[in-house]
C-alpha cells in the first residue's frame, strides 16, 4: 500500500503537468513484450490522427522480457516503479503524467488505443472519470470467459450501482479517462488490482462527474494466462465493496437482526408463541432473539464507528447526517444510557431472585422466571457495550497531528 502521506505530497508539490500536453496515455507494464508493441502503435496513431498533443507513458513494474527497450525504441516515455502491483504502477504514472488528461488502459492488446475519440470528447465537455463499458460497445468471442461475461462482472457491477448509487455498467472496465488533478485528490492507496475499482467507487463517493462511452474488448494478445484470477478477485471485489461501505456491511445487517431480536423477544415475553396447529415457540427462541438483538445493536454501533473513522482518515466523505447527530454519540450521553440501561436489567434480576427465595431457593416456575431473566441478562450486556462503545467511539475522536 502506498501512503496516503506520499499521495497527499504528490497532490500539494506544483503541478507537473504541461500545459502544451492536453492527453498522456498511460500503460501499466509487467512483462508484456509480446504486446506492448501493438499497443504503443496504436496509441501514437491515435495521436497523430487526432492531432491531440499528447504522450504514450509506460508505467513499467520491473520488467526482464524486454518491454521496456521496445516501449522505449516506440518513442514511448518510461517511468520505473520499484514498488510491485498493478496499482503502484498506475499511481506512479498518474504522478509523472504530463498530460491533463490521462488515459489508462492494458498492455495486453485486449483494448484498441486508437480508438480514444469517445474518451477525449467527454473529458473536454468537463467529465471527470470516463469508464469505457465493454457490454455496451462489444466483447469479442474468446475476450472475456463465460464466466465473467455472463455473471460475476454483472452481478459484481450490480452490488457497485447498488452500495455507492451510482449509474455505472461496468465497474471492471481497464480502459478509462479522467482529469488528472481530480484524481489525485482522492487520494487512492491501493496498489493492487483493487486500484481501478477504488478509483471509481471514490469518484462516485467524491460526486465528481462520471460517464461511459462504449469500448470494444478483444482477446488477450499475451500467450501466457493473465494475472486475474477468478474467485480469489471476485472475494477481493466484494471485500473492496464491503469495507467502503460501512451501511452495507455493518448498518443494514444491524438494524435487521435488532428488529428481529426486539420483535421476537416481545412476543415471546409474554408467553409461548403458537405458529402452527402443533408448533410453538418458547424460551429456546427468546435465547436466539436475545442473541440476535445483542449482534444487531453491536453491528450498528460498529457502522458508526467505521463511518466516522474513515472520514477522519479521508477513505471516505463525511457524513453530513452523521455529522447532524453527533451530539447524540457523545461519550457521556452513551454513558448515560448505559447506566439506564443497567438500573433496569439490575431490577429485572433481582425480580427473579426474590422469586427464588420465596421458595427457599427451591425449583421456580421455570416459564415465568426465565422469560424475565433471559430479557434482564440482555439489557445489562446492552449497557455494557454500549459503554465500551462509547469510549472506543470517544478514542477514535482525539484529535491528532
Amino acid at each position: 500500500m502506498i501512503s496516503t502521506a506520499t499521495l497527499t505530497s504528490a497532490v500539494t508539490e506544483s503541478d507537473r503537468t504541461d500545459k502544451k500536453i492536453e492527453i498522456s496515455i498511460l500503460m501499466p507494464c509487467l512483462n508484456e513484450a509480446e504486446t506492448i508493441s501493438a499497443c504503443l502503435k496504436k496509441a501514437t496513431a491515435f495521436l497523430a490522427r487526432s492531432k491531440v498533443r499528447g504522450e504514450v507513458l509506460v508505467a513499467d513494474n520491473g520488467s526482464t522480457d524486454g518491454s521496456v527497450q521496445i516501449a522505449e525504441r516506440l518513442g514511448a516515455r518510461v517511468v520505473h516503479v520499484a514498488s510491485r502491483g498493478y496499482g503502484a504502477a498506475l499511481q506512479h504514472g498518474i504522478d509523472a503524467a504530463r498530460g491533463r488528461f490521462i488515459i489508462m488502459g492494458d498492455s495486453d492488446d485486449s483494448y484498441d488505443f486508437s480508438q480514444l475519440d469517445g474518451f477525449i470528447a467527454k473529458l473536454r465537455d468537463g467529465f471527470d472519470l470516463v469508464m469505457g463499458n465493454r457490454f455496451q460497445g462489444g466483447i469479442a468471442p474468446g475476450a472475456m470467459p463465460p464466466l465473467h461475461r455472463y455473471f460475476g462482472n454483472p452481478a459484481l457491477s450490480f452490488v457497485g450501482r447498488t452500495f455507492f448509487k451510482m449509474n455505472i455498467g461496468d465497474f471492471y472496465c481497464g480502459l478509462r479517462g479522467f482529469r488528472r488533478d481530480s484524481i489525485l485528490r482522492l487520494g487512492l492507496i491501493s496498489s493492487g488490482m483493487e486500484f481501478a475499482l477504488e478509483m471509481v467507487v471514490r469518484a462516485g463517493l467524491a460526486h465528481l462527474k462520471i460517464a461511459e462511452v462504449p469500448t470494444m474488448l478483444s482477446p488477450d494478445g499475451r500467450s501466457r494466462p493473465p494475472h486475474l484470477r477468478t474467485w480469489r478477485d471476485g472475494w477481493r471485489s466484494i471485500r473492496f465493496f464491503l469495507m467502503f461501505s460501512p451501511r452495507w456491511l455493518f448498518l443494514y445487517p444491524g438494524i435487521a437482526l435488532l428488529l428481529l431480536g426486539l420483535a421476537a423477544s416481545s412476543l415471546l415475553l409474554l408467553g409461548p408463541l403458537p405458529i402452527g396447529p402443533h408448533v410453538s415457540v418458547d424460551l429456546h427462541t427468546l435465547v436466539v432473539a436475545a442473541m440476535a438483538t445483542i449482534a444487531g445493536l453491536q453491528a450498528i454501533s460498529f457502522a458508526i464507528i467505521a463511518r466516522r473513522y474513515a472520514a477522519s482518515r479521508g477513505f471516505l466523505p463525511k457524513s453530513l447526517r452523521l455529522e447532524k447527530r453527533a451530539h447524540l454519540f457523545t461519550l457521556e450521553y452513551a454513558l448515560v444510557a448505559a447506566l439506564l440501561l443497567v438500573v433496569l436489567g439490575i431490577a429485572g434480576v433481582t425480580w427473579c431472585v426474590v422469586q427464588w427465595v420465596t421458595v427457599d431457593f427451591g425449583p421456580l416456575e421455570y416459564g415465568l422466571v426465565m422469560r424475565v431473566l433471559i430479557v434482564s441478562m440482555t439489557v445489562v450486556v446492552i449497557a455494557v457495550q454500549l459503554s465500551f462503545t462509547a469510549f472506543l467511539a470517544a478514542l477514535l475522536d482525539i484529535p491528532t497531528k
